[in-house]
């Protein structure tokens, strides 16, 4: 469902597409797009494996996990920091789509909650990460 329209190959055709496409802006978005990833990945790992937080399901028999997580620990929310990273850049390159994106990337965070594979804040945190890191690249690359 929604939840894995946030695993990343979404991003890699949109990037292709976008960059295909539109001669005006599809290079600045793919171009930002390959900075604002190069820049939160290592974040979120450094973060995930700094701060070791225990995933819902470890925490307490009345939290199950729906989905199995792609890795051990919770914060922050990865495919959330993707989704706003997403959002973020679309927001800026085509703004037209703007209140869908933010819309699709919350829809991606609530749905990791209610799949018992983050806690709120994880979701939070995961959000600003992404919101920052496409925010940094934009300022950078332009366009």
């Amino acid at each position: 469902g929604v939840s894995h329209s946030g695993d990343g190959h979404l991003y890699v055709v949109l990037g292709l597409l976008a960059w295909y496409l539109d001669k005006e802006h599809g290079s600045w978005f793919m171009l930002a797009g390959l900075l604002a990833f190069a820049v939160e990945l290592p974040i979120y790992w450094t973060l995930k494996n700094s701060f070791k937080r225990r995933r819902p399901e470890e925490l307490s028999a009345l939290l199950p996990a729906f989905i199995t997580p792609s890795d051990r620990y919770s914060l922050p929310s990865g495919h959330t920091a993707a989704a706003f990273v997403m959002a973020t850049l679309i927001n800026h390159y085509y703004p037209e789509l703007g209140y869908a994106v933010f819309f699709w990337a919350s829809l991606i965070g609530t749905a990791r909650i209610l799949l018992g594979v983050h806690f709120f804040t994880d979701v939070i945190i995961g959000a600003l990460l992404g919101s920052v890191c496409g925010a940094l690249a934009i300022a950078i690359v332009g366009g």
